[in-house]
């Protein structure tokens, strides 16, 4: 069960009661082609066969008996291969004194449905006495399931005869396994194409990245369907075309559950998250009843937002939907609320979990090691492993995350090594960035250098940008000079190269340096990326920048962070001046520093936000080291609870001290 109480505003509660007027569910389509183009999508790889010739049927009624037991056995093995017990059907086939073609189909897709039974499954294919086309395309299917395409490729070559089902399962294979190539020559040569086989190529050249193609295709295709117009929404979305998604979308006659989320996640994945929002609330206006694919799309899209409230309510909503025990929908939840700075809630969301995969147990261990949770990301680590899940490449980056942000440097370089060594996991780029971090946020700068060196691969740019942010950290001129320039050379848009290094050599007081590198980023038409910090106050987004001029409540605002100015310095504060990255005088310092966006938030906060609720800031950028230390001070002084996350962890301060331990 997935529900447990939850508080938020009544707000959206329309969208709930517009949810459950929805009167019918449209099922998920495959944007792949299925085997037979007759057949009923619900029966999967068992085929339809004709009636049998009444001539066949003895006319003694020891005859029409056998007959009737043969029909019957063949439902009965047909219904365990669909509920997965294939060990009661292999009982009941071996048990049957009298098989027909159809038995042995049957059978057969049974094997081809699972996954390593292809031995087996080719087995019992050389024994059918006569095999028909349906049996030769389950062989295929079965093939393909088991990526063996060559032996597909060699099996369809021999069939005897080939129905337009052989045809699209091929052309299927070849697309599913990216050999577009192979897919044209036969889809070319086939002597009769239909929607699936259409289907089939413009899926295939989307997932292979071609989208040029795909739409060449599609322009050509006799009918434009609902899965490959869907296939073409996803493609454009993948690329960056939002608008030729909008207009493909737009003009599509019929949409399914598949187009409508297609949609959604592309604006989720283009950074439109309040556009894929509004779509999802036009959907559910649509009455199509949101699946799990829906709801991590727009889960997620209230996690990009830090939309909590917004996140409780689709909590609400899967809670009384059929989905409320389904484990994508649980974990994308879980993810919501980590994400979203409410640990406590994810945490109670994860032990009433009916069940957990591996991805739900990333989601956890990532989540306690982004709030500051080591020791717990680490136990969690070690209970999925006693309850006999395995870890994957994903878990290890949510390892590393947590060492590197607990300062446990040893450990994070063990759980390195033991990635290959213990369970066959390969190190990608991300595990050697986040050693690199792991090393640099301790100064070790030397050895995150050597470890650069030593990848077995080239490094991308995220590496340099880490190496440069360790070196500002501990002002290590010359490594952050060298880490800018690599940075640079593989991309040299990087506003963050520029800037970093602009802010080392403005914490050495190398304003000349510091003119230098904001020159040359003009010359070069780098825009940086301005810094903003947003707070959520009765359902209400309220967005800062610093020295914000614009939000109607700067009165307030500016009078809240005054006062707190005096209680602060009163208290021990001095203002880290390091961190007013501008040549100008103290005084002038200390205003900018006090007017950064993360401030002007939390003084929101504390105004609009009740006792006893914790205040929760975001921001798009690294949090500052003078507005870190003032939220230190503040959260003593007023007695609140202020959580802030910034683009690499959440900070939770309480009572004067925050959860990192002033190491980040």
């Amino acid at each position: 069960m997935l529900c447990f109480r939850t508080t938020g505003n009544r707000r959206f509660l329309l969208f709930l009661a517009i949810f459950w007027r929805s009167k019918h569910q449209n099922p998920s389509l495959s944007s792949f082609a299925i085997q037979n183009p007759n057949a009923d999508p619900n029966r999967g790889l068992f085929p339809p066969h004709p009636p049998p010739n009444p001539d066949s049927i003895p006319s003694t009624p020891f005859g029409q008996q056998n007959h009737s037991n043969v029909i019957s056995s063949n439902r009965l093995i047909t219904r365990h291969v669909r509920s997965g017990d294939l060990n009661s059907a292999l009982r009941v086939f071996d048990g049957m004194a009298f098989k027909t073609t159809i038995t042995w189909n049957s059978m057969l897709a049974g094997y081809s449905s699972r996954r390593g039974k292809i031995n087996e499954a080719r087995q019992l294919f050389d024994r059918i006495p006569e095999p028909d086309v349906f049996s030769y395309n389950i062989m295929l299917s079965c093939y393909l399931h088991n990526a063996d395409v060559r032996s597909a490729r060699l099996l369809f070559d021999q069939m005897p005869v080939k129905d337009t089902a052989s045809w699209n399962t091929m052309i299927s294979g070849f697309s599913q396994n990216g050999m577009m190539d192979q897919a044209r020559q036969l889809f070319l040569v086939m002597p009769v194409r239909n929607n699936i086989s259409w289907n089939a190529m413009i899926s295939g050249y989307v997932e292979s990245g071609d989208i040029h193609q795909a739409k060449q295709l599609f322009d050509a295709a006799p009918v434009k369907c609902v899965v490959a117009s869907t296939a073409m929404i996803t493609g454009f979305m993948k690329f960056g075309k939002i608008e030729l998604a909008e207009n493909y979308f737009e003009e599509m006659p019929t949409k399914n559950l598949v187009t409508w989320n297609a949609m959604i996640a592309g604006y989720v994945e283009n950074c439109q998250a309040e556009n894929g929002l509004k779509l999802f609330k036009r959907m559910v206006e649509s009455e199509f009843r949101p699946n799990p694919s829906s709801l991590s799309s727009v889960l997620l899209a209230c996690s990009n937002l830090s939309a909590l409230s917004l996140g409780k309510q689709i909590h609400q909503l899967i809670c009384k939907s059929p989905v409320s025990s389904n484990i994508t929908a649980g974990t994308s939840l879980l993810s919501m609320y980590c994400k979203c700075g409410d640990l406590e809630d994810a945490w109670k969301l994860f032990l009433v979990m009916p069940q957990k995969d591996v991805v739900t147990w990333n989601a956890m261990i990532s989540g306690y090691a982004q709030h500051g949770g080591g020791d717990k990301a680490l136990y969690l680590y070690d209970k999925m492993k006693d309850e006999g899940t395995k870890p994957d490449w994903i878990t290890f980056i949510a390892v590393l995350s947590a060492c590197n942000h607990a300062g446990f440097v040893d450990l994070g370089i063990k759980y390195f090594n033991s990635m290959m060594r213990d369970y066959g996991v390969e190190a990608r780029p991300d595990h050697y960035t986040c050693v690199v971090d792991l090393l640099g946020r301790a100064g070790k700068l030397v050895e995150a250098v050597d470890l650069i060196k030593k990848m077995p691969f080239k490094p991308h740019s995220a590496i340099f940008g880490t190496l440069l942010g360790a070196c500002r950290i501990h002002k290590n001129l010359e490594l952050a000079e060298f880490a800018a320039r690599n940075l640079l050379s593989l991309d040299p848009d990087s506003a963050a190269g520029y800037v970093q290094l602009a802010n080392v050599y403005a914490a050495m007081n190398r304003w000349d340096h510091v003119a230098r590198v904001r020159r040359s980023m003009k010359d070069n038409n780098v825009i940086k990326t301005p810094g903003y910090s947003w707070i959520e106050v009765k359902s209400v987004v309220h967005e800062f920048r610093s020295s914000d001029r614009i939000h109607p409540e700067l009165a307030f605002i500016h009078e809240k962070l005054n006062e707190l100015e005096r209680k602060m310095k009163f208290s021990g504060y001095v203002p880290d001046l390091e961190y007013a990255l501008h040549d100008v005088g103290e005084e002038q310092k200390e205003q900018i520093l006090l007017k950064h966006s993360e401030k002007l938030a939390i003084a929101y906060g504390l105004i609009r936000i009740p006792l006893g609720t914790p205040i929760r800031v975001f921001k798009n950028l690294r949090v500052c080291g003078d507005c870190h230390t003032a939220t230190k001070y503040i959260s003593a002084i007023e007695g609140r609870e202020i959580i802030v996350r910034d683009t690499t962890r959440f900070h939770h301060f309480r009572q004067g001290e925050c959860s990192c331990g002033d190491y980040w």
